[in-house]
């Protein structure tokens, strides 16, 4: 038999091969692998658009807190500006309220009243009038309301006061004024500034506590008039306020006064500057001339008290005192004696005040031109002393030498009037911030 030769068969893989395993066992590695991958790819995509949801969450919220503080905001500003509108609302009809009870209640004098004489003129000492030859004391004083002293500054000269004053130094003033009108014991008295119940002099009667005191160290009385040249319910600037005014022009007398009467001046300042302003006036008191039997000559001794103005541009100065010159000239030609005294705001044109330079920056004072009145007048000043004084500064402690005074207090008097002398006396504004200019005249 022959031998033939055995042919290898291939080698086949059972299930049981270890290669087979590998095999198997790396693809199941490979799926798990891309299982977990595709897993993690799902997660992550998951949390991928958790993290958009939640950053599309947070930026609606944004909004929506953005767009709810806006409102709150918007809401805000709307009840501010609705309590603003009502606040200033409010201010607009106060302001309104005010001014409207002070245009109702504004002091509206007449161009001629009369005034009333205080006092019993048959008890005076000149009960009867005046005649040819005799001889009189006269005097003029701005009183500053008994609260401007050496201690005062006031806002209107570039101070800073509005109430300069306690009740005890208005009261003290007042004692030192009328100690020095007892001294000079004048015949007739023309006072400036003078309070009735005003708030800037703790409401005082300065009018009844000057005469009163005077006439009760007098063997006999005076009487006087007073003429409002300052009226005004409630003065509402600065701030403070002034408040409450009751003012004018006071003309105490031991002269038999027939009568008196306010003459009114033109008013420079329009609504609503002249509510709480002055309203400037003359009064004119009237004494009869006798001859020297005692028998009526039908002529009057005619006493002109006055306070001209001070802070207008000057327009108001020039139509008070054409004013004044026209009632000046309308005496005159009656043939009366006249003597005007005063607080004139200005200086004469025949007075000499050199030895009073006007500082930059103080309140400048006019000047009355004497050619403009008749020549029949005299105006009188003394320049040994100066009449008043600035309020820029308290006068008290003060470098004497550098501060702004002034000439501005003094007589006109008619030609049938002898003036036999007249003086300012220096009292160093203690009292006031001007100084009493005194004159002595004979009659002519």
């Amino acid at each position: 038999m022959s031998e033939k030769k055995q042919k290898k068969p291939d080698r086949q893989m059972d299930n049981t091969s270890p290669e087979k395993k590998q095999i198997e066992k790396a693809g199941k590695t490979r799926a798990k692998t891309e299982a977990a991958q595709t897993e993690n790819v799902q997660k992550g995509n998951e949390q991928t658009k958790a993290v958009q949801k939640t950053a599309t969450q947070t930026e609606a919220s944004k909004k929506e807190n953005a767009i709810k503080e806006a409102k709150t905001s918007r809401r805000l500003w709307k009840r501010i500006l609705k309590i603003a509108g009502i606040v200033l609302g409010v201010l607009v009809l106060l302001v309104a309220a005010v001014f409207g009870w002070l245009t109702i209640t504004e002091f509206r004098p007449k161009e001629r009243e009369k005034v009333p004489v205080t006092g019993d003129t048959s008890a005076v000492k000149y009960a009867e009038g005046v005649k040819s030859g005799d001889s009189l004391t006269l005097m003029t004083w701005n009183l500053g309301y008994g609260a401007l002293g050496d201690n005062a500054d006031f806002f209107m000269d570039g101070g800073k006061g509005v109430k300069t004053a306690s009740r005890k130094r208005v009261q003290d003033n007042l004692t030192g004024i009328i100690s020095a009108v007892r001294f000079i014991d004048p015949d007739v008295a023309f006072f400036q500034e003078v309070d009735r119940n005003s708030h800037r002099s703790s409401n005082i009667n300065e009018e009844k506590t000057i005469l009163d005191e005077l006439s009760s160290h007098r063997d006999t009385p005076y009487n006087s008039s007073f003429a409002y040249n300052f009226k005004v319910k409630f003065v509402p600037y600065p701030i403070p306020p002034i408040g409450k005014v009751n003012s004018g022009i006071m003309t105490m007398t031991d002269l038999g006064v027939t009568g008196a009467e306010r003459i009114k001046l033109p008013c420079p300042f329009s609504w609503p500057v002249r509510l709480g302003n002055l309203k400037r006036c003359l009064m004119v008191s009237r004494v009869p001339v006798r001859d020297e039997n005692g028998n009526p000559t039908g002529r009057e001794l005619v006493l002109i008290n006055l306070h001209l103005e001070a802070y207008d541009s000057g327009k108001g100065k020039i139509e008070q005192t054409r004013v004044f010159r026209s009632v000046l000239q309308e005496e005159l030609d009656k043939g009366n004696y006249v003597i005007a005294g005063g607080d004139f705001n200005q200086t004469f044109s025949n007075v000499d005040t050199s030895m009073y330079p006007e500082y930059e920056g103080k309140w400048k004072c006019g000047k009355i031109d004497i050619s403009e009145f008749s020549s029949e007048l005299q105006f009188v000043m003394d320049n040994h002393a100066p009449t008043c004084r600035s309020l820029d500064r308290k006068y008290e402690g003060a470098d004497k030498e550098t501060f702004q005074y002034y000439m501005l207090d003094g007589f006109i008097v008619s030609s049938n009037v002898q003036v036999d002398e007249v003086s300012t006396l220096g009292l160093d504004f203690q009292y006031t911030d001007h100084n009493p200019v005194v004159m002595r005249i004979t009659l002519k």
